[in-house]
């Protein structure tokens, strides 16, 4: 087990809590995170792209000029893919890039980045996060009391609702569930901040 101190919300330290290193203290796999990071971003693609072919290209219904007798190369359509205008070969299309790798490997992957957040000592544990109601100031001074003022990833417990809201137009933080947790998002922040029941939830899953 690896222990880690654990904060309070008003910034003090309350003790330490210990992470199964089945989670956080595996030696991470740095060919796995590249392919899960390949993937999610290739789902992320929008492949909204397209072009038209012949048949899609307006107008070229009457043939330009007669087969023979004209000395010139035999034409069917002004909207051929030689014309100017024509259609396009082999264009882009409409397509979904998204696929899927194996959950072992992706749950591996996650292992991995999270395991380097501890190495890195870039990961930090809150007891709680509580709010009375959405206050975006007042997540700005958490995290100021936490000393996080770098691109920061929040994990939340299931239906913290008002910790969610509260972070939300904060500048360089993103929050995600401990269920929406990913190697993308851990990958690409600098720091992680995680509450106890989220890291629960996390270990639960992960272990």
């Amino acid at each position: 087990m690896t222990d880690v101190t654990l904060y309070k919300q008003d910034g003090s330290q309350d003790g330490t809590v210990s992470l199964n290193d089945k989670v956080f203290g595996i030696e991470p796999n740095n060919n796995v995170v590249f392919d899960a990071i390949v993937m999610q971003r290739a789902s992320k693609r929008q492949g909204t792209h397209s072009v038209k072919n012949r048949s899609a290209v307006r107008g070229g219904g009457k043939k330009p000029w007669r087969q023979k007798g004209t000395g010139r190369a035999r034409q069917g359509s002004i909207r051929s893919p030689q014309w100017r205008g024509g259609g396009i070969v082999f264009g882009p299309t409409p397509r979904s890039y998204a696929y899927h790798l194996p959950k072992k490997v992706s749950r591996l992957a996650l292992k991995s980045v999270l395991s380097e957040k501890v190495a890195d000592k870039k990961l930090v544990v809150v007891d709680s996060l509580v709010f009375e109601k959405p206050k975006t100031k007042e997540f700005a001074a958490l995290l100021e009391k936490l000393n996080v003022s770098t691109k920061t990833l929040v994990v939340l417990e299931d239906g913290n609702e008002k910790a969610s809201l509260s972070a939300h137009n904060l500048e360089n933080v993103k929050v995600v569930s401990a269920k929406g947790i990913n190697t993308l998002d851990v990958a690409d922040h600098d720091k992680v901040v995680i509450t106890q029941a989220a890291l629960s939830q996390v270990e639960e899953v992960l272990a």
